[in-house]
């Protein structure tokens, strides 16, 4: 046992005593020692429950002869860090959460872990550190908020944010804004949608970490209780047979989760996260594969933003398990282990319940997966975009380019609608070194639905978006602007060409322009310059590249 390091024989008398001072007996003592990560706070609607998933773990943990010993990790709100600063401190708390496990799991030597999740860079920062550590591991997450009603329909956070825009432009008022304000959120959980926390929380399970139903149980169940319990439980089975994370998360793994992706229509930000998971993994995982798995897979779910369904629809359908049996059956997914056993095991007697939720592969919403990525002179190393939320009619567009160089003064200029149908708004310098930290921008987005404009209006930048939003928004353009990419040259009126069904991206210039205003151009002078983030920008890659640290 790894424990023994800081447990066994005559050297230890003085460890074994710091063990005693937290109650623990020597019959506890002398089991595996189970670290329990829980990330719970009291400003995540996702994480306030937590401790009770945490106690159900370490409940299973006991009954199958462990002794479960817990500690927490910090995580970020994305929805209340939204539209201010808090938000360059999103994706950068990922590595944080990362080195957060690392230390402590090295530091006293777990024999196991059990991961608790729920919101969006908890998972894929976990799920980084379970690579790295390689030692056995199994995640289960608090589960999804169930969608709130508001006359007569579901809802959920993508609608609020949406709403800000209607309000001003007088297509809803305050009394209505308030009750909608009421009722979006109802309690606990990752917010209702196919957003990034839930996408991410579906993909543990679809890449083999998480037992079938961590992705779409609701929060309030308990059933996710139990399926907590089965995990503390399953942890003990993971030890004994010296299944670890490298076992499971293989490059058949990660293509399998990539597929999953598609055919849900999830988050654009899998296209960092994934690729940081498998860097750590030693699995190549780049923006080309997940183009290339999008051309095979068929959409077949659509719910929030691209649709009207939240994820307990999905949960009622059959979850995770269905689609990947309905993938399986037409040789989507390859069989591979995880940690509850082979997939084709798994997915015995999972047939689809709701067909009005998981479409047939022969009926699917689109016959190409959920997620686009988009190549051009503006982006020659890629850019994404969640096709399967993008209206048909702008799936084509050109426009003339409205050039920002944050998400604040775009956002100004969208409230006090100085934004016309036809344009392509252009937010640069929101990279993961420009931002400093690639913050989502679900507020102009969800504005510009708000008004109306997604009909008509493009949105690029090399930042990135919610699993919220939605239109034609097309993200993570590499290079970004502060590396010298193509998008910090563009110009106020410059013509930009959008193809999502071609993949493609261009701006309209010639090149001996493009060249004189490279020769010219400097880039802006850092926005933050002391503290987490601007060590940060100084070690971080590409969004193409997963935005890992060097």
């Amino acid at each position: 046992m790894r424990s023994n390091a800081m447990k066994a024989g005559l050297a230890k008398a003085p460890h074994r005593s710091l063990l005693k001072a937290t109650g623990l007996t020597d019959a506890e003592i002398e089991r595996p020692i189970i670290g329990v990560v829980n990330p719970f706070n009291e400003l995540i609607p996702g994480h306030i429950h937590l401790n009770n998933i945490a106690a159900a773990v370490k409940a299973g943990v006991r009954l199958a002869g462990g002794t479960p010993l817990e500690f927490p990790t910090i995580g970020v709100c994305d929805g209340l860090a939204m539209n201010h600063i808090g938000m360059k401190y999103s994706l950068a708390s990922r590595e944080l959460i990362a080195d957060m496990v690392e230390v402590m799991a090295i530091a006293h030597p777990f024999d196991a872990l059990v991961f608790i999740t729920n919101c969006d860079k908890i998972v894929p920062g976990m799920l980084m550190a379970a690579a790295r550590l390689n030692i056995p591991s199994i995640f289960v997450s608090g589960g999804p908020m169930l969608a709130g009603r508001y006359q007569g329909r579901d809802v959920s956070l993508s609608c609020i944010f949406e709403a800000v825009g209607a309000v001003q432009a007088g297509k809803m008022d305050m009394a209505e804004l308030e009750e909608l304000e009421d009722s979006a959120c109802p309690g606990c959980g990752s917010c209702a949608g196919m957003y990034t926390a839930n996408t991410m929380n579906c993909l543990t399970e679809a890449l083999g970490m998480a037992l079938p139903g961590n992705g779409t149980i609701p929060a309030v169940s308990g059933t996710r209780i139990r399926l907590a319990k089965m995990a503390g439980m399953r942890i003990m089975e993971l030890l004994k047979e010296n299944i670890r994370p490298l076992d499971i998360m293989n490059e058949k793994a990660f293509h399998n989760a990539v597929t999953v992706d598609m055919a849900l229509g999830g988050s654009t930000n899998t296209c960092l996260h994934l690729p940081a998971i498998a860097h750590e993994a030693g699995v190549a995982l780049d923006l080309k594969t997940f183009a290339t798995i999008s051309k095979r897979t068929p959409q077949i779910c659509k719910l929030y933003p691209a649709g009207p369904q939240p994820i307990q629809y999905l949960d009622e359908a059959g979850g995770i398990q269905a689609v990947m049996h309905e993938l399986f059956q037409h040789g989507l997914i390859e069989d591979t282990l995880t940690v509850s056993g082979l997939i084709s095991a798994n997915l015995a007697g999972r047939e689809v319940k709701r067909r009005d939720v998981i479409r047939p592969l022969t009926e699917p919403y689109s016959r190409e997966g959920g997620l686009a990525i988009l190549y051009g002179n503006l982006a020659p190393e890629g850019a994404v975009v969640k096709k399967g939320a993008v209206l048909p009619e702008m799936m084509q567009h050109q426009g003339p380019a409205r050039v920002f160089n944050s998400e604040e003064e775009a956002f100004t200029a969208i409230m006090e609608q100085k934004i016309n149908p036809g344009d392509v708004i252009v937010i640069r310098y929101e990279g993961p070194k420009g931002g400093p930290g690639m913050q989502e921008m679900l507020s102009p987005t969800s504005a510009l639905v708000g008004m109306g404009l997604d009909t008509s209006v493009a949105l690029i930048t090399d930042g990135r978006f919610s699993g919220a939003s939605r239109g034609a928004a097309i993200g993570h353009v590499s290079p970004e602007a502060a590396a010298g990419g193509l998008i910090g040259l563009v110009e106020e009126g410059d013509l930009i060409a959008i193809d999502i069904e071609a993949g493609k991206l261009e701006l309209k210039v010639d090149e001996e322009e493009i060249a004189r205003r490279r020769a010219n151009w400097q880039p802006l002078p850092p926005k933050i310059k002391s503290g987490y983030l601007a060590r940060y920008a100084r070690q971080v890659t590409s969004g193409a590249q997963g935005a890992v640290l060097e």
